[in-house]
């Protein structure tokens, strides 16, 4: 007569028999029980020995109710709720959006803001830059990574040429990154480690090419553009060494990486033939993989995007400049078009492909988790097509990129935070990660800096965007 005696005797197992009020009328249908009428002891008693006499009816009607009493244990209720809220915030993410009472940065900056490093000196020990945040604390249980403290050198570089910051304090942070980067270069091994603990102790790892390409290239960018020479000899020092197994990679991501890095080391050193031909055999490679996987549909290297995906577009058609490859540079275009439009949401935003899974050909794009890397790799993609090209376009889909950082973006909520100099690890589905690690902070001062760098060219050339 009451649900928690009935929910109970049926959740553990028993055979039962009860009148039909609706709780019970709804469970024990389809056979799970027997319903009585209402005040019929006789009914009941015919029940009972029913079930005593059919063991075979009393054994089955006990393992129906067990079966689906597992099913309404609150864990698996918790999950069903959790599953609906998922799906209702996936069908109805305006509702997210009409909420928000946040403006976004862009509005507060109508032009670049200025370069602020407080969260990443915050981010740097004596050892090099940490790889985690929670909020805006260092996280030191997960120690560093090579792949951060090479952007982290890459920004640096860039940032002696521009001028804007007291030398001295680059200087100091550019030698612990590039101190950072030589000390993963295992020779024994020849390449680089990744992890870090912050006890000092490398952890044990299977090399990964990507982050050997991507230390390859913060050298490079050492070599091409720092003046400060003892960061050049350095660099110089093992780059041919670190280069010579690249050439056996399979990551088209590695590729792309040792291509730029290669790109710069040829500024200083042009007549390298040793580097120029693998500059020609990786960017063929790269050539030949996005001819064996394109078409008219799908533009692309591979049969899905992944992460970093516009370092494809950007190698392969500055390596085609710097070949004087007229098809290799407009197929590098191709894809960078095909790219930035996929990255484009109805509302003529950027909206980077989602890593909630992998964006493979056919499927639907995932829109969520949004990450600052995929912003910071078109910023950098476009602005070298509007270098090579001219064409105004690449430069407001490099601004259009940018502007993610500010809040032009699916929830139209910021990532930069003006206050620490940081930026938030991720745009979630109806909120953005507070956490401020190094990779999400640098992609916005890695585009920041190349913005800037851009309207610093533009204003002293007083070049007019061309059509």
């Amino acid at each position: 007569m009451t649900s928690g005696t009935l929910a109970y005797s049926f959740g553990v197992g028993n055979a039962v028999i009860s009148t039909p009020y609706w709780h019970a009328a709804e469970l024990l249908s389809d056979g799970k029980g027997i319903l009585v009428p209402f005040n019929d002891p006789e009914a009941i008693g015919q029940a009972i020995t029913r079930l005593i006499v059919n063991e075979n009816e009393r054994n089955a009607m006990r393992k129906n109710a067990y079966l689906l009493g597992r099913e309404m244990i609150w864990s698996n209720v918790a999950s069903k709720y959790a599953s609906i809220f998922e799906e209702a915030k996936t069908k109805r993410p305006t509702v997210a959006q009409k909420k928000i009472t946040m403006h976004p940065l862009e509005q507060q900056f109508p032009v670049l803001p200025d370069i602020k490093l407080d969260h990443l000196v915050r981010m740097t020990d004596s050892i090099g830059i940490f790889q985690h945040a929670t909020f805006n604390v260092p996280n030191f249980s997960e120690g560093y990574c090579t792949d951060d403290n090479a952007r982290a050198l890459i920004l640096t570089v860039l940032l002696e040429n521009l001028g804007t910051i007291n030398p001295l304090k680059i200087n100091d942070l550019t030698s612990r990154y590039l101190g950072f980067v030589k000390y993963a270069w295992d020779s024994s091994i020849g390449r680089f480690r990744n992890f870090l603990t912050f006890q000092r102790n490398w952890k044990e790892e299977m090399p990964s090419e990507d982050c050997h390409g991507r230390a390859l290239w913060a050298i490079g960018t050492c070599i091409g553009q720092s003046k400060n020479e003892g960061f050049t000899q350095m660099s110089v020092e093992f780059f041919e060494k670190a280069l010579a197994p690249s050439v056996s990679f399979t990551s088209p991501r590695a590729w792309a990486f040792i291509l730029l890095g290669i790109h710069e080391y040829l500024q200083r050193f042009h007549g390298d033939r040793l580097v120029r031909n693998c500059l020609q055999t990786l960017a063929t490679r790269l050539h030949d993989l996005y001819k064996a996987n394109s078409d008219a549909e799908w533009q692309w290297f591979e049969s899905s995007l992944t992460y970093c995906d516009a370092k494809l577009p950007h190698a392969l058609l500055l390596s085609g400049h710097d070949l004087d490859n007229e098809e290799m540079l407009r197929a590098g275009i191709e894809a960078l078009r095909w790219l930035v439009k996929i990255q484009t949401s109805t509302r003529g935003h950027f909206q980077p492909v989602g890593t909630d899974g992998t964006y493979n050909r056919g499927e639907v794009k995932p829109a969520f988790d949004q990450q600052p890397i995929e912003a910071y790799a078109t910023v950098s993609a476009c602005l070298e097509a509007y270098r090579i090209t001219k064409d105004k376009m690449w430069y407001e889909e490099a601004s259009k990129a940018f502007q993610w950082f500010l809040g032009s973006n699916d929830l139209g909520i910021p990532l930069y935070d003006p206050v620490t100099g940081g930026c938030c690890d991720g745009l979630h589905i109806n909120r953005v990660n507070r956490n401020q690690g190094a990779e999400s902070t640098l992609s916005f001062l890695l585009s920041l800096t190349e913005m800037t760098q851009m309207e610093n060219v533009l204003e002293s050339l007083k070049e007019p965007l061309e059509e």
